[in-house]
């Protein structure tokens, strides 16, 4: 996964937002389970995986990171805050 600040590597079945916060980063969520839609990310290059439909709304190049997993190597517009 890479960000702004480098590439952060996820753990097996880890969700990207689980990733994201072992590495320090901090998103803003409220759900993890995407219902909510408050930790849409950019999703700039790759592909994510949800196990389910998510209830909130993803334009395309844009995740939830709460609730989905990469499908191989990804690149977010987030950096560390």
């Amino acid at each position: 996964m890479h960000t702004q600040d480098g590439v952060l590597h996820a753990h097996p079945g880890e969700s990207v937002l689980e990733t994201l916060e072992r590495h320090g980063h901090h998103v803003e969520f409220q759900c993890r389970s995407g219902y909510c839609g408050a930790c849409r990310t950019p999703l700039l290059a790759g592909k994510v995986h949800y196990a389910a439909v998510p209830l909130a709304f993803v334009s395309e190049g844009e995740c939830l990171p709460c609730c989905c997993k990469p499908v191989g190597a990804i690149r977010l517009d987030i950096k560390k805050r």
